[in-house]
């Protein structure tokens, strides 16, 4: 079998830096707060603020943020689908609202919500870059607020980053039990690396940890943990990212039309329907390729009441083409891809 690509990351000291060279002082915000979770963020950032009116959020979004954040302020949606930009007229904010404003899969810019902002001075604009916290516009942002949730696109077991571009004071963490959480995760990272390298320790072992970890850390809005405070300012933010554009790229390159669109650190393919999705992300599974799905709505239960945005997270998976992917690593996506889209043609799935 050959080596895993994708699923959850593993520890890798190939991804530390000298930090004279760069690193996190070269991006970090000079006013910024860290917490154990992007959500836990969001969430002691909504109690700080207080609002009168509703939290304003996008269509196609991380459905469990959403539900979290609607225990404590009332939500609402727009339409905001993969490669359409926000549907403005959807947006009917009141003076008091908030709005929470997503750089989705990091392939937008700023210009349009810094407009819609300075139109709409008595609402609250909130930014999520957690798809890529290095893009221009989270670094040129001037919203009165932003966050990213660090662990979705980097190698730390925890971390949300909480800033205010526009000067803003920042809620403090509050609350307990990241420190055990992010334990968890980083033990999972650690057994997975030593799993790749071919010594004898059941996937399973470390998979369970990592569910355990991620189970315990969900909205935590407490401190970052130690471990990932202590490995941030050596981490090479930006080669990570860099890696994760090329392979991005290339990637996208060789499949054409088949792609929706690249980011900093993603790529997205969009099925004929349900069926074909499931079947591809099977596919790839028995290759060892582990693409998520962001994300999927529940039409029986909590969800953004948008048909499009439902039946596009149905269609739609992510391929995991970051930093850890090698040229070997890109070209087995591609053509297990390719030879998906053969049998596909073929009948034979």
């Amino acid at each position: 079998m050959p080596p895993e690509i994708g699923s959850e990351f593993h520890w890798d000291p190939a991804a530390l830096l000298d930090p004279e060279r760069g690193g996190l002082p070269r991006w970090l915000p000079e006013r910024h707060g860290l917490f154990a979770t992007g959500c836990g963020a969001l969430s002691s950032l909504l109690r700080s603020l207080a609002p009168a009116g509703r939290l304003h959020v996008p269509s196609y979004f991380c459905m469990g943020v959403a539900e979290f954040l609607a225990r404590q302020i009332p939500v609402v949606w727009y339409r905001h689908l993969p490669n359409d930009g926000p549907r403005w007229e959807t947006l009917r904010a009141a003076d008091g609202d908030v709005v929470l404003a997503q750089n989705l899969f990091g392939r937008e810019e700023g210009t349009a919500w810094h407009n819609w902002a300075r139109a709409h001075p008595r609402v609250t604009v909130i930014e999520d870059h957690s798809h890529d916290p290095l893009s221009d516009w989270a670094r040129t942002s001037t919203a009165a607020y932003a966050v990213a949730s660090l662990r979705k696109t980097l190698p730390l077991p925890d971390g949300g980053l909480l800033w205010s571009p526009s000067g803003h004071d920042l809620p403090r963490p509050s609350g307990t039990g990241p420190q055990q959480a992010a334990g968890l995760k980083l033990a999972a990272m650690l057994l997975k690396a030593a799993w790749q390298d071919g010594r004898p320790i059941p996937k399973e072992r470390f998979r369970a940890l990592q569910r355990q970890g991620e189970q315990q850390l969900l909205g935590s809005a407490a401190e970052t943990s130690a471990v990932t405070a202590a490995l941030l300012p050596f981490l090479d933010i930006e080669g990570v990212r860099s890696a994760s554009t090329r392979n991005a790229q290339e990637v996208a390159t060789a499949l054409g039309g088949r792609v929706l669109g690249t980011g900093g650190f993603r790529v997205q393919l969009v099925l004929s329907s349900q069926t074909e999705r499931d079947g591809l992300l099977a596919y790839l599974a028995r290759s060892g390729i582990f693409a998520p799905v962001h994300w999927h709505q529940d039409r029986n239960g909590f969800w953004s009441g948008d048909p499009e945005a439902a039946d596009l997270a149905d269609r739609m998976l992510t391929l995991p083409v970051d930093h850890r992917c090698g040229p070997a690593d890109v070209q087995r996506i591609v053509e297990t891809i390719e030879g998906f889209a053969r049998m596909d043609l073929s009948g034979a799935i």
